[in-house]
């Protein structure tokens, strides 16, 4: 079982009080593969469906982000591998 990464850069590398700061957050988890789901619904007849797939990923990464000084992060994005996020330094 491979162990999830991530890693975790800022747009600078100081702050002035005010500043925006932007954290990018790269991610991933190869053990996560995409399912395909197929799903045939049946009456009691015997009326089927067609079928219906789908494909899902049952166990992906969630981000979030929180320091110890109480700054609020606000997610500006996140497409399942880069989250981006701004605070206020």
């Amino acid at each position: 079982m491979a162990a999830p990464t991530a890693t975790a850069t800022l747009n600078e590398s100081t702050y002035s009080p005010g500043d925006q700061m932007t954290l990018t957050v790269a991610y991933g988890d190869a053990d996560t593969r995409p399912l395909t789901v197929t799903v045939v619904v049946t009456d009691a007849l015997g009326n089927s469906s067609a079928p219906a797939r789908v494909t899902a990923v049952l166990d992906p990464l969630t981000v979030t982000v929180a320091d110890d000084s109480g700054r609020t992060w606000t997610r500006l994005s996140d497409n399942g591998s880069v989250a981006v996020y701004r605070a206020v330094a």
